[in-house]
């Protein structure tokens, strides 16, 4: 396993991160708490010390095990835990990004998780409800107050995210450091204007749902047993559409070329992508985390990038489209554009 500094701090963090969410019993799914120690000291073993999980993730049981679990490691790990949605759905102020919630869910995080301080706190998901100037403010304060060292924000587009890092760099508070967004080889919309803004910013990428819902291993491309629950969630979110299985097909014959899993060609894509990008996997057995695992000792060539860039490419649609055109471009820069050397990237690179 590699490190990576995270967005613009001087925080290092493994390559691949470990998703919780498949940590708890309380939604009906899932692993059991032996297992999920499993999994965790098999990936803790591997060199891995990012884990990702949230205050909402089994109604609270995924931290409880976390805790248990971390003890003498706590120092050894970088955890990252969300706060936003609901734990108390009959509770007008137990959700949402308002300073109530955060101070809530915090408080609340900390004790499940057996800690006195959050490595890095995500924003699950964007509150149209709450004005994001209160967000920033509010979690700049418990930075300040040593209850969260960093914050970064899921889900959210991309105009509030520049919106917050703007303003917190003129009031000097704590910028968004990290971006976390579903992005994949079926999932490439983010590459329009989230990833850009990322790299801007100087944001870490960590993207979730790297296998595409469990497309991309091949379970519905190589003839394995197909979960029926997953499958119907899969097909309602267009997933097994014909063109995203000729996606899971392309990454299925690159991976025979490498004498590799499909689960790892698809996680080393997303690892290899510009923005240091980041995929967080999860895995309900120690099989799956070995598995996916290995995509750290994969390098994908360049003309096997090329095929499956060139299989799931997506349209960025305007104004990208727009602006890139031949007869736009001579518009605003002239024909001596072939002759100019474009600017280097002034953008901060994590």
């Amino acid at each position: 396993m590699r490190y990576r500094l995270f967005g613009s701090s001087g925080l290092r963090v493994s390559e691949i991160c470990l998703g919780t969410m498949s940590f708890g019993q309380d939604w009906g799914f899932g692993a059991d708490e032996p297992t999920s120690h499993t999994v965790l000291d098999t990936y803790l073993d591997r060199g891995g010390n990012f884990l990702d999980t949230a205050n909402k993730y089994h109604n609270g049981q995924t931290e409880e095990y976390l805790g248990r679990w971390l003890g003498s490691r706590r120092d050894r790990m970088v955890i990252a835990t969300k706060y936003t949605l609901s734990m108390d759905h009959t509770d007008p102020n137990a959700s949402g990004n308002h300073r109530k919630s955060l101070v809530r869910a915090v408080e609340g995080s900390l004790r499940r998780l057996q800690t006195d301080h959050i490595d890095l706190l995500w924003v699950h998901a964007w509150d149209d409800q709450t004005p994001w100037q209160e967000t920033v403010r509010a979690l700049d304060d418990l930075v300040r107050a040593g209850k969260i060292l960093y914050v970064g924000v899921s889900d959210t587009p991309a105009w509030v995210v520049s919106s917050c890092n703007v303003f917190a760099e003129l009031r000097g508070w704590s910028p968004f450091i990290g971006l976390q967004i579903e992005y994949s080889l079926l999932q490439r919309t983010p590459e329009r204007d989230l990833l850009p803004m990322a790299e801007h910013f100087g944001m870490s990428v960590v993207a979730w749902g790297p296998l595409g819902g469990g497309v991309l291993t091949g379970k519905y491309t190589r003839g394995g047993d197909n979960d029926s629950q997953r499958a119907e969630g899969n097909e309602a979110r267009g997933r097994t559409s014909p063109q995203k299985l000729e996606i899971a097909r392309t990454v299925d014959a690159v991976a025979d070329e490498l004498g590799a899993t499909s689960a790892q060609v698809a996680t080393a894509w997303v690892s290899q992508r510009s923005y240091g990008t980041i995929p967080i996997v999860g895995a309900r057995t120690v099989n799956q985390i070995t598995d996916t695992l290995g995509a750290t000792e994969i390098t994908l060539a360049e003309e096997q990038l090329k095929r499956l860039d060139e299989v799931s490419a997506v349209e960025l649609g305007f104004p990208h489209d727009f602006l890139a055109s031949r007869s736009v471009q001579d518009m605003i820069h002239g024909e001596i554009r072939t002759q100019l050397d474009p600017r280097p990237s002034t953008a901060r690179r994590s």
